[in-house]
């Protein structure tokens, strides 16, 4: 791929006569410049032999920068595994580096602001799935490209994407009452973040849509591990609670663990009580029985966050946009 002085001169933000000057040796610009376009010439294997050159480098640096409040939700599990890959793969294939760095609650957010503003990343892919509103408002100063994963909030106005939770979660209830033809439960998290509010939504819309009251679901609140969603699940039907007939559930962690807690109790599935996850992670399929869950499209996703701060590096289509990634229901043995 051959790059223009054009190209080279939008690259450093120079005038395209100020890059000919420096790279012909020219007088007319400082010391200084010339020896900027010089090592960026360096940097990009540009042969100076030509007027037109050949670039073998990288065009820059993405960030993407992983949130933590508590690593209730954000850790290393397969979900954020995959959504990592994705983004790698899509700033390579836009011949970015991608490097991760973590930011956590009890940091001094704004210094570490202030640090990312001043930083040479070209672009910030920030995973927002732990993040509260007032916090991503202080990201609105940092003046790098960036887009805003795994979360959605509507007074914002940065580049969004992030999962269609309200589809999935009324494909999934919707699938439950048409089968069991009786009210679903619902296994909400104890922990908020944003993509479970929106995964409410679906439940209670496909709730309603189905003639039923809203009030009448059993809510039972549970941590979203397997582990802890296990031990809560186990207390709450030794402390004599019921199951209900069928649950959707918050994340596919807690579908595990309820399973788990339930089957320990004598209750089997899908015969006695039927569970419907969502996120869809590999072990969904060597559960027993094989969950029933909700798709992501994981590595699509974190590929088309690759895409979208690359075009806003570029200059192209720059007003903020709202990305949502379809979801399916993949049915399974659960139900």
């Amino acid at each position: 791929m051959s790059i223009t002085g054009k190209e080279l001169a939008a690259m450093l933000g120079l005038s395209e006569s100020a890059v000919s000057l420096a790279l012909n040796d020219k007088p007319g610009v400082s010391r200084a410049t010339r020896q900027r376009v010089i090592e960026a010439a360096k940097q990009y294997g540009f042969d100076f032999s030509s007027k037109t050159v050949t670039a073998v480098g990288k065009k820059g640096t993405i960030c993407f920068l992983i949130y933590k409040k508590s690593g209730a939700v954000v850790s290393d599990t397969p979900f954020f595994s995959t959504l990592t890959d994705g983004i790698s793969m899509g700033c390579r294939r836009r011949r970015y580096d991608c490097v991760v760095r973590y930011l956590y609650e009890d940091d001094d957010i704004a210094d570490q602001i202030y640090t990312l503003g001043n930083s040479r990343f070209s672009g910030i892919i920030l995973l927002a799935t732990e993040i509260d509103e007032n916090t991503l408002k202080s990201f609105a100063q940092v003046d790098i490209p960036m887009v805003v994963l795994d979360a959605y909030f509507e007074k914002l106005d940065f580049n969004f994407i992030l999962i269609n939770n309200i589809q999935g979660a009324y494909m999934a209830t919707e699938y439950l009452i048409k089968k069991r033809r009786t009210q679903p439960g619902y296994l909400r998290s104890d922990y908020w973040i944003s993509n479970f509010d929106q995964r409410a939504d679906g439940f209670y819309k496909a709730i309603r849509a189905g003639g039923m009251s809203t009030a009448k679901s059993q809510v039972l609140r549970l941590t979203p591990s397997q582990e802890g969603a296990y031990e809560d699940m186990k207390r709450l039907l030794a402390t004599g609670v019921k199951p209900a007939d069928c649950y959707f559930a918050d994340n596919d962690l807690i579908a595990f663990g309820a399973m788990m807690a339930l089957k320990e109790s004598g209750y089997r599935i899908p015969e006695d009580v039927a569970v419907v996850g969502f996120d869809d992670i590999p072990a969904c399929e060597y559960m027993n029985p094989p969950l029933s869950t909700v798709v992501v499209p994981k590595l699509f996703m974190g590929e088309t966050a690759a895409m979208r701060v690359a075009q806003l590096i570029d200059g192209v289509n720059a007003q903020p946009l709202k990305i949502e990634v379809s979801t399916k229901l993949v049915k399974r043995r659960s139900v």
